[in-house]
């Protein structure tokens, strides 16, 4: 193909001697010999090259330029197959692009940078740039004024802090496009004053004749080491009588430590120290003894409460009182360890709850929070409160000691269950779970419950974690039940692994009730049938008894001690006439 028109044709100069122009080429598809051939030249002189190249794609041309600054050259592209031409007109005083600073080296102070660099033509006015690059990445831009071009001053740097600086330069007068940028620089401040104050706290353990304090301090965001923190200092002195200090010194590498006092007021203060100073000093005031046995020592009259986990950590609350100008909630990262990794937080006097998160917290595992209020550097306890990440089932179910059946009901009683700070849970009560053997549940009161291998249970909730006793009523008699007592917590439950086999017995009222209505008269009946002439002639004779007529039990019918019938008051169905002599007696 034939070549296209340059693109992108410029000029410019280094060093007001020479001059470099550059454009593009468009792809001809001829090589060797017949591949594009490029000759720069003054428009108003063709014939006179100034350079000649062969290229492709990006091509530049060089030439010296004498004392001449205005310019206008023309560029030629040619192969067998045509040629195209550019043209471009510029004044070299205006395309000054300089070459890139050099030798670049810096003077610090613990706020202040100061960079310098050479360049290689002295002889031109230029104006430069500095770019400097934060810790955190922010990119700053600082200018230098065009009689100092050599150098630049950085103010309000942090102390003991690394920089990467770099410089670029433009021409003074009649700017076009800056240099490119100088070697990277990577720099330091020197060290200055530690900022700020260390975050202290600590723990108090009573002993005899006084109290072993537990101190820790911690960097905070707002504080500022302004180099290498190379010891802490902790100082102490009573309060009342003001006794001299007593203090000690601790390599950097430490965070806390113990001292022993005695039952008096005591001021505590620690503060950072650097190569340079110490840091203004962090304090606490701890009470006297009598003071402390209200507010820290008898912890055990503050009654825990608990608290839930969230997504994000565990969510505290607390009741806030507006004596106080700061609450602190300390815990440790692993209870059931010592050292158990003691952390606290502090919250301004407007919070009355907040997120504690760790990547130390685990499920399953109970933390205990204790909250603060302190006034004037002086804390007192206020809240105690207990809870988990994430709750989960409890390990061991409750064991039953004592199982009273009746024929249609069961009655379970079980031990206490633990609640120590070894449980993965806080008991929330518990599931009686009950089957018959043989077919589904269906008892009144009852929830349907149904296993993984889908046989129903009838399910009873007992909600208060206290009980240690529930009977499970509307039980068919003579009938073979599996049991079993689970505890549950906020994470719910284990598995049924095994269950208590009861058979419920007999009604012993219905078999009282068929004893006196079938066994009685069966008997009764066999007796009457085995004396049965006796009990006729007793019950009905064939010739009744005048003594033992009902009809002759009145008074009126009886002379001496005999009862007498009247005839006239009875019908009778036949008459017999016994002897003789005892018609005539009669």
């Amino acid at each position: 193909e034939p070549p296209d028109t340059p693109k992108d044709f410029s000029c410019h100069t280094q060093d007001m001697k020479r001059v470099t122009c550059t454009w593009k080429e468009g792809e001809t598809y001829l090589y060797g010999r017949n591949a594009p051939q490029s000759t720069l030249s003054k428009t108003s002189s063709p014939k006179m090259a100034l350079c000649k190249v062969s290229c492709s794609k990006q091509c530049s041309c060089s030439w010296d330029i004498g004392h001449q600054r205005i310019w206008n050259v023309t560029v030629t592209v040619e192969n067998p197959l045509g040629k195209k031409t550019a043209t471009h007109v510029f004044d070299v005083n205006h395309r000054m692009y300089p070459t890139a600073p050099f030798q670049v080296w810096e003077d610090c102070t613990d706020t202040e940078i100061t960079l310098h660099w050479n360049y290689e033509n002295n002889e031109i006015e230029l104006f430069c740039q500095t770019e400097v690059v934060q810790p955190d990445g922010k990119v700053e831009l600082h200018n230098s004024s065009v009689g100092v071009s050599k150098r630049v001053t950085v103010r309000g740097l942090q102390p003991y802090t690394e920089y990467r600086a770099r410089v670029r330069c433009g021409a003074a007068k009649h700017f076009w496009r800056w240099s490119e940028w100088s070697q990277p620089l990577t720099t330091r401040t020197k060290e200055g004053t530690p900022s700020g104050k260390l975050d202290i706290w600590r723990e108090i353990t009573p002993v005899l004749g006084g109290r072993i304090v537990t101190l820790f301090w911690k960097q905070t965001p707002s504080f500022q080491a302004n180099g290498k923190i190379i010891s802490y200092e902790v100082t102490w002195e009573k309060i009342e009588d003001g006794s001299k200090p007593e203090k000690i010194s601790f390599s950097s590498v430490y965070n806390s430590t113990r001292i022993f006092i005695d039952n008096h007021s005591y001021r505590i203060s620690i503060m950072a120290k650097n190569n340079v100073n110490f840091s203004l000093p962090s304090v606490l005031i701890i009470s006297r003894a009598t003071d402390n046995s209200r507010s820290i020592f008898r912890t055990e009259e503050l009654k825990e409460g608990q608290v839930n986990g969230t997504d994000d950590g565990i969510f505290i609350s607390w009741e806030p009182r507006s004596i106080y100008d700061s609450y602190i909630i300390d815990w440790c990262n692993f209870p059931r360890l010592q050292p158990c990794d003691f952390q606290w937080k502090r919250f301004a006097p407007n919070t009355s709850s907040a997120v504690i998160s760790s990547v130390a917290f685990v499920p399953g595992v109970r933390y205990k929070f204790f909250i603060y209020g302190s006034v004037a550097n002086r804390a007192s306890l206020l809240e105690k409160k207990i809870g988990y990440l994430r709750e989960l089932p409890p390990r061991l179910d409750p064991i039953v000691r004592k199982v009273d059946l009746t024929y249609n009901s069961v009655t379970l009683s079980w031990d206490s269950y633990l609640t120590n700070e070894s449980e993965p849970g806080f008991v929330r009560g518990y599931h009686v779970y009950v089957s018959p053997v043989q077919g589904n549940c269906n008892l009144k009161g009852s929830k349907k419950h149904i296993l993984s291998d889908e046989s129903e249970l009838c399910k009873y909730t007992i909600e208060n974690p206290e009980e240690k006793r529930y009977t499970v009523k509307h039980l068919m008699q003579n009938t073979e039940y599996k049991i079993v007592v689970k505890a549950f917590t906020g994470g719910g439950e284990t598995p049924i692994a095994y269950f208590r086999y009861i058979y419920t017995p007999y009604n012993s009222n219905i078999l009282y009730f068929l004893f006196l209505v079938v066994i009685v008269p069966t008997l009764v009946a066999a007796i009457c049938h085995w004396k049965m002439k006796w009990v006729k002639e007793c019950c009905c004779p064939a010739i009744p008894s005048p003594n033992k007529s009902k009809v002759l039990s009145f008074k009126e019918f009886k002379v001496d001690s005999e009862k007498v019938l009247k005839i006239n008051d009875c019908r009778p169905d036949a008459l017999a006439v016994d002897s003789d002599a005892e018609a005539q007696k009669l």
